[in-house]
């Protein structure tokens, strides 16, 4: 995953690939979190 680096022309992250794992993750886990939390209130 180095597609930071072809479209900007730098490497953020040394070219490991962490960065764009990030730009996937982080929103995954907080929509997941958001579903947990809305099925947790609708249950009290």
């Amino acid at each position: 995953m180095d597609f930071i680096e072809k479209i900007f022309g730098f490497s953020p992250d040394g070219g490991s690939g962490s960065f764009e794992f990030l730009l996937f993750a982080v929103p995954i886990i907080a929509l997941l979190a958001i579903r947990a939390w809305q099925q947790r209130s609708k249950r009290k």
